[in-house]
C-alpha cells in the first residue's frame, strides 16, 4: 500500500501501488508492491520523446526541451512557448494533431473563458509541446508532418526503440495514448530503471537539466513532480493514471504507480519513498513538503490528511 487518506480520524480511501528504486548502477535497491504489474507509460515517456525530437534534429532550447517533456498546465507561458516553436519551424496550430482541450490548469482555463473562448484548442491540450517537438524534428530530418503519429513514422520506431533499451523491458503491445500518440506498456521495475538512466547516462544531460531547471514549465506550479524536481537535483515526470517518475541526478531513479489511478497518490508515495531512502536536510525535506503534506478538506478547513503506508524491502 501507498498511502491512506484520513477525513476526522476515519480512513475514508486507500491507495494499494508499487514502488521502485534503482541506483546509479542499475541496480534495484528498494521496492515496494508488486513492480512487475504492466501500465502503459503515459507522459511518464516524454523525457525521452523529447531526446529523440532532439535526436532528429528539433534544435530545441532549454525552454522548448522542458516544454517537449511537459505536461503542461496550458498557462500563456507555456502556450506561449509552444507556439513559437511551430513558427520557427514554419509550422502552425493546424498541424498539430493532438485533439482539442481545455487547459489542464483550473486557472488557465478561467483565464481563456474570461477571454471569450467558447471551445477548446489542440494547442491549449497538455501534450501540444510533445507534439510541437515531434513535428519540428520531422520539418529538420525531411520527413513527413502528417504521419508523425504514426507507429511506423520513424521517429516513433525510435521512441519506442529507446523505450524498450533504457527500460530493459518490451513495450508491445502498444496502445493509444490520450494524445493520440502510440503509448508504451512498462511495468514501476522498467520505469524506475528508466529514470535511472535518465539520471544518470550523459546523453540525457540536456533534457534531465532542462527538466529540472524549469519545473513550472514541464508541469506547473505545486503540481507533485514540480514540486520534487524543485526540492532536489532531479527531474521528476507524472504520467495520467497514477504513474509518475523521478530522476535524482547521479543517485536514484525513482518510480511509482498508484494503481487506483489517483496521481496526487503516486507523487505523495515518490515524495515519502524519497525521504525514506535517503537522508535529507530539512530544507529539502520542508521543500517536498508541497507533495507530502497533503490537507483534506471540510467546510473549507484542514480536516484530515494523507498518510504513508509505504514500506520498502531495502536490498
Amino acid at each position: 500500500m501507498l498511502a491512506v487518506q484520513v477525513r476526522s480520524g476515519l480512513v475514508e480511501a486507500t491507495h494499494q501501488g508499487a514502488f521502485a528504486a534503482f541506483d546509479a548502477s542499475l541496480n534495484l535497491v528498494a521496492y515496494s508492491g508488486d513492480i512487475d504489474t504492466p501500465f502503459f507509460l503515459r507522459s511518464s515517456s516524454k523525457p525521452f520523446q523529447a531526446f529523440v525530437s532532439q535526436e532528429f534534429g528539433a534544435e530545441l532550447s532549454p525552454i522548448e526541451l522542458a516544454i517537449a517533456s511537459s505536461s503542461h498546465d496550458g498557462f500563456p507561458a507555456h502556450i506561449a512557448v509552444v507556439d513559437a516553436m511551430l513558427r520557427r519551424a514554419g509550422l502552425s496550430h493546424d498541424d498539430l494533431q493532438c485533439p482539442p482541450l481545455w487547459p489542464l490548469g483550473g486557472e488557465a482555463r478561467d483565464i481563456l473563458v474570461s477571454e471569450g473562448h467558447k471551445v477548446p484548442r489542440p494547442i491549449w491540450h497538455d501534450c501540444s509541446g510533445k507534439h510541437a517537438a515531434w513535428l519540428r524534428a520531422c520539418v529538420a530530418s525531411d520527413l513527413p508532418t502528417d504521419t508523425y503519429l504514426a507507429p511506423d513514422h520513424p521517429i516513433q520506431a525510435r521512441v519506442r526503440q529507446l523505450i524498450g533499451e533504457v527500460g530493459d523491458h518490451d513495450v508491445d503491445p502498444m496502445g493509444i495514448d490520450g494524445c493520440g500518440a502510440p503509448v508504451h506498456r512498462t511495468t514501476v521495475r522498467a520505469l524506475a530503471r528508466m529514470y535511472a538512466v535518465l539520471a544518470t547516462d550523459h546523453r540525457f544531460r540536456e533534457v534531465l537539466g532542462a527538466m529540472h531547471r524549469y519545473p513550472a514549465l514541464v508541469s506547473g506550479v505545486g503540481n507533485g513532480d514540480a514540486v520534487i524536481a524543485t526540492a532536489l537535483d532531479a527531474a521528476a515526470k507524472r504520467g495520467a493514471m497514477g504513474c509518475i517518475g523521478v530522476a535524482w541526478a547521479n543517485q536514484f531513479g525513482i518510480a511509482v504507480k498508484s494503481f487506483d489511478g489517483q496521481d496526487r497518490a503516486a507523487a505523495f508515495a515518490a515524495a515519502s519513498g524519497l525521504e525514506n531512502l535517503s537522508n535529507l536536510s530539512e530544507t529539502v525535506s520542508s521543500s517536498l513538503r508541497g507533495a507530502t503534506d497533503l490537507k483534506v478538506l471540510g467546510g473549507g478547513a484542514t480536516v484530515g490528511r494523507f498518510e504513508s503506508r509505504l514500506e520498502l524491502t531495502l536490498l
